[in-house]
C-alpha cells in the first residue's frame, strides 16, 4: 500500500488536532505492551530463578529412608525403631532392573570444620561417586570423590562453595590443604560451586562430602545407611515403581510392605511435575492479561479513528469530490491506526526491556547472572507483528465508515 509524504503530513495533522484523545488512546496500547512483554519476562524470569533452587538434580529421582513403623507386622508392635542396610542397596539393584543409580548415604552428627584459625559448621555426609548422577556437582576446582577413594578409604573430602569462602578467604585452589573435622583430617580434593537448594542432607554450599566406607569407620556405623538415593532408566517413572521398591526392603526388615510411613519413599518426579503445572498456569494468566491489555487498547485505537472520521466527514467528502478513490481514504485512515498503534506499542516495548535489564541486573552476584528477566528475539518479533495486526484491525471499521460517505452527504454533513 503506497502512501506519499502529503498523506502522512495529512495523518500527523490529524493526530496533533486529537493529540489528547490519541495520547490517551497511545497509552492504552503502551500499557498493554508493557503489561505482555512485562509479564513474559518476568515469568520467564521467575521460572529460571525458582528452577535454580533444584539446579542439578535428577528430575527422575527417589529419596528412600526408613521410620518407626505404624502398623504391627511379623510379631512385631508398631511403632518399632529399624534401620536400612548396605545390603538394600544390592536387593534393589538386583531386584529392580528399571533402576539407573542406586546410591546409599550417611550424615554425620553436627559437625565443625576448621582450617588454621578459621571455622565454620558444616554438614557432613559419606556417599559413593554415583552420587554425582542424582545431584550433579559443579566443581569449581579440584575432582569429585572417585571409586578409589571409596576402596582405600582414604581421607579425601569435597567442600561447597558458603565453606570454600569461609575457610580460604584469600581464594585460590585449597586442594591438597587439610582441614579438620570432628578431630579426622581430610585433604580437599575439590570445591562445589552447586547452590541450589534441593540437596539432601541440608545447604549444599555448606556440605561436606567423605567417602561413604570412610565414614563407616569414622562414626562407627557399621553396614547401616540413612538413606538410599534411586535415579530410574530412560522411560522408567518413580511412582510406576515406588511400591515395588517399598516391597523388596520391607521383606527383608519384618516390615508391612504397605506401611508407608515405615518405609518413606520421596518422588522428586512429582515435585518437578507440580513445578511445572504451576508454570503452565502462571504463563496461561500472563498471556490472558497481557492480551486482554493489548486488545483494550486495540479498541481504543479504533474507537478514537471512529471519532475521527465522524469529526473529518466534510474534508472526507471534499477530497472525494476532486478525485481521491476509496482506495485513497482507505490507506489514509488504516495508516494512521497503524502509526498510534505501532509508535505506542514500540514505546511500551522498549520501556519493558529496560524495566527487564534493572531487574536482571539487581539478580546479579559475583559477575553472574542468577536469572534471565530478558525476551527471547523471536517474543519481540511476534510482538512487534501482532501490533501491526491489531492496527489493521484496528483501522477497518473506520476505514469502511469512511468508504461509505458520499460525497454530496458529507459536504451537506457541514
Amino acid at each position: 500500500m503506497r502512501i506519499d509524504i502529503d498523506t502522512y503530513k495529512e495523518i500527523l495533522d490529524t493526530l496533533t488536532r486529537n493529540k489528547s484523545r490519541s495520547f490517551l488512546t497511545g497509552f492504552g496500547v503502551f500499557w498493554g505492551v508493557f503489561m505482555l512483554v512485562g509479564l513474559i519476562g518476568g515469568g520467564k524470569g521467575l521460572k529460571e530463578l525458582l528452577s535454580k533452587n533444584f539446579e542439578g538434580f535428577a528430575t527422575n529421582s527417589a529419596i528412600i529412608f526408613a521410620q518407626p513403623t505404624t502398623k504391627a507386622y511379623g510379631g512385631y508392635r508398631k511403632g518399632r525403631q529399624w534401620t536400612m542396610e548396605y545390603k538394600d542397596v544390592e536387593r534393589l539393584k538386583a531386584q529392580l532392573p528399571g533402576l539407573d543409580i542406586v546410591s546409599p548415604m550417611l550424615f554425620g552428627r553436627g559437625n565443625n570444620i576448621v582450617f588454621g584459625d578459621k571455622k565454620s559448621s558444616c554438614n557432613v555426609r559419606g556417599i559413593l561417586p554415583e552420587y554425582a548422577k542424582v545431584e550433579t556437582p559443579k566443581l569449581r576446582y579440584g575432582r569429585y570423590l572417585n571409586a578409589m577413594d571409596i576402596q582405600q578409604h582414604r581421607k579425601v573430602c569435597v567442600i561447597g562453595k558458603k565453606l570454600y569462602k569461609s575457610l580460604f578467604p584469600g581464594g585460590g585452589d585449597p586442594c591438597g590443604q587439610l582441614v579438620r573435622i570432628d578431630s579426622i583430617y581430610y585433604s580437599v580434593v575439590g570445591v562445589d560451586y552447586q547452590s541450589g537448594n534441593m540437596s539432601i542432607g541440608g545447604d549444599a554450599e555448606e556440605g561436606v562430602s567423605i567417602p561413604l566406607t570412610l565414614m563407616q569407620q569414622a562414626y562407627n556405623y557399621g553396614n547401616a545407611v540413612h538413606l538410599i538415593c534411586v535415579t530410574g532408566r530412560p522411560g522408567v517413572t518413580m511412582s510406576s515403581i515406588s511400591q515395588q521398591m517399598r516391597s523388596v526392603i520391607a521383606r527383608a526388615h519384618q516390615v508391612d510392605p504397605t506401611d508407608e510411613k515405615a518405609i518413606t519413599v520421596f518422588n522428586s518426579e512429582v515435585m518437578f511435575g507440580m513445578l511445572d503445572s504451576l508454570f503452565a498456569g502462571v504463563n496461561f494468566l500472563i498471556w490472558l492479561v497481557g492480551i486482554g491489555t493489548l486488545l483494550a487498547g486495540a479498541i481504543g485505537v479504533s474507537n478514537i479513528m471512529m471519532v475521527t472520521v465522524r469529526e473529518r466527514t466534510t474534508e472526507i467528502g471534499i477530497r472525494r469530490a476532486i478525485g481521491a478513490t476509496p482506495k485513497n481514504i482507505l490507506s489514509q485512515i488504516i495508516s494512521e491506526s497503524i502509526i498510534l498503534t505501532a509508535v505506542s506499542g514500540m514505546s511500551g516495548i522498549l520501556f519493558a526491556v529496560v524495566i527487564l535489564q534493572l531487574a536482571e541486573l539487581a539478580n546479579t552476584s559475583d559477575g553472574i547472572v542468577n536469572s534471565h528477566f530478558q525476551i527471547g528475539f523471536w517474543t519481540a518479533i511476534g510482538a512487534v507483528v501482532l501490533l501491526s495486526v491489531l492496527g489493521i484491525l484496528a483501522g477497518l471499521a473506520p476505514a469502511a465508515r469512511a468508504m461509505s460517505v458520499k460525497p454530496v452527504d458529507a459536504m451537506r454533513d457541514e
